[in-house]
């Protein structure tokens, strides 16, 4: 097992409320952050301290994501819908009424965007039609947060009835499973690089790594001290990060599902306030942290043998 050594390499300023959204760019040099504050700012990895605006909405950005193959960034804008944003031209090329509620999630699946919204009502939005497809209700609570397995082309869905749902993409969104342990609302989701495992975290603290090939419970660790907000993979899916309301970043040994580092205020100058989204940079091998604190943080992270 590696040991993991940490450097805070930068802290940007910019944002003048609580981070929540963040998502790598098609050329993952740059990533976005979405905030409280409505601003959705694009960072350059290589030029960190230079934030760009790229639209200013009136209410929170909670969930941003950006479709590859077309270099768009799909905004999602609370209590309206979505607003689709060319990267190449930095300019809005079609919004979207879709909701009044929060949107907490947003996936793009070939032609199509996902979008989770606050009543438990998952969207499906045509990418060439720029329309609405179906609606399809999961819940009474929130979906939270989702996940997409391309391979086996299923969706996972974390909702704030403390269930994980997986849905058939292949087959017009079937049940596949419905994945009960959690005891509070699933905010962090996410398929390992294989697609072998599904990790979970919840609101309760929780990890729980979850088989795929029958989706059953393999695992359960307590891994923070409040609720687990996100979790991302290192593309060589050795290594996973979560980060916490408990305002600490965990770095985790997948396979031995062991914790391997710490990262909080005391011992590595970490976030003051709720780490609410992580990434593992696949430009860089950084993690970028975004918090209630309105800054972001980027970590530079090396295993030594």
């Amino acid at each position: 097992m590696s040991k993991i050594q940490v450097n805070k390499l930068h802290t940007l300023t910019g944002h003048n409320d609580c981070i929540y959204a963040l998502t790598e760019g098609s050329d993952p040099r740059f990533f976005y952050t979405g905030a409280g504050d409505g601003m959705v700012v694009e960072w350059d990895l290589d030029k960190p301290k230079d934030g760009k605006l790229i639209a200013k909405l009136p209410h929170s950005v909670y969930a941003l994501e950006v479709d590859r193959s077309r270099n768009i960034l799909v905004i999602g804008h609370n209590f309206e819908g979505i607003h689709i944003i060319d990267l190449n031209e930095n300019k809005e090329l079609w919004s979207l009424k879709l909701t009044d509620q929060a949107i907490f999630d947003i996936k793009v699946y070939g032609n199509e965007i996902f979008v989770g919204t606050g009543d438990g009502v998952l969207v499906i939005v045509d990418i060439p039609s720029q329309s609405v497809k179906k609606h399809i209700k999961l819940s009474s609570k929130s979906i939270r947060v989702m996940a997409v397995a391309s391979h086996k082309k299923q969706l996972a869905l974390g909702l704030s009835d403390h269930t994980i749902k997986i849905l058939d993409l292949a087959n017009v969104f079937h049940p596949i499973a419905n994945l009960t342990g959690h005891n509070n609302s699933v905010f962090a989701l996410g398929y390992s690089p294989n697609e072998e495992w599904l990790v979970s975290g919840a609101r309760d603290a929780q990890l729980k790594f979850w088989n795929t090939s029958n989706y059953s419970l393999s695992e359960n660790i307590v891994a923070h001290m409040y609720a687990i907000n996100y979790l991302s993979y290192h593309e060589d899916g050795k290594y996973l990060v979560t980060c916490s309301m408990d305002k600490s970043i965990k770095i985790w040994d997948l396979e031995e599902r062991k914790l391997l580092k710490v990262i909080d205020k005391a011992r590595n100058a970490g976030h003051g306030t709720s780490v609410n989204k992580v990434i593992w940079s696949s430009y860089s091998g950084q993690v970028i942290s975004v918090s209630d604190d309105r800054t972001i943080s980027i970590w530079q992270i090396e295993a030594v043998d």
